[in-house]
């Protein structure tokens, strides 16, 4: 879809009154089925190349999923990653006890708050493991990305996170389901 101004459109994209682009045919459901295929490939391969990254420099995955949050977020209570995350503050702890003995993340008392502590990355001896396992990766997303135009980024960008909203809006609902399990089961 060419580059509008997105107060024309709705959240799918099509302006009020249009028709779903590419309608409803048997070459729609399969690229959309396709689509979605490759969705999941792609998922699935990121999550092989978190397991392999996390063996590289020295953390189990979860550590590395907790470090990524940090990294994208910026500094926050060790709650706020507990919450984040769905683990339990007691495991954040051992998350955060093992992040901060490899040099990945620093903890600090919140100023404000002597109770709370906020979590910060370490840009330190830590970090630098990080460069040789996810620079290549870079290098080539980078190489890819330049046969590209900047309206097919943008594109794909928008899709990625409407995407990312799906996926975190269906991860709030499984949280929450979860919460609700044994309650009139009888169980005392």
């Amino acid at each position: 879809m060419p580059q509008q101004d997105r107060s024309e459109h709705d959240r799918s994209g099509r302006r009020e009154g249009d028709e779903p682009v590419g309608g409803g045919g048997v070459e729609r459901q399969r690229l959309e089925a396709d689509f979605l295929l490759a969705l999941r490939r792609a998922g699935s391969i990121m999550q092989l190349l978190g397991q392999m990254s996390a063996e590289r420099i020295g953390i189990n995955v979860t550590d590395l999923n907790c470090l990524n949050i940090v990294a994208l977020t910026g500094s926050m209570t060790a709650g706020d990653l507990a919450r984040a995350t769905g683990l339990t503050t007691a495991s954040i702890t051992g998350v955060l006890d093992r992040l901060e003995e490899g040099g990945f993340v620093r903890r600090e008392r919140d100023p404000n708050d002597r109770r709370r502590v906020i979590v910060k990355l370490n840009v330190g001896p830590g970090l630098r493991e990080i460069g040789p396992t996810f620079g290549p990766l870079l290098k080539a997303w980078r190489a890819t990305a330049a046969g590209y135009s900047d309206d097919d980024l943008r594109l794909l960008l928008e899709f990625q996170q409407r995407f990312e909203e799906i996926v975190r809006e269906q991860l709030t609902r499984l949280r929450g389901e979860g919460e609700g399990e044994g309650e009139g089961s009888g169980e005392a």
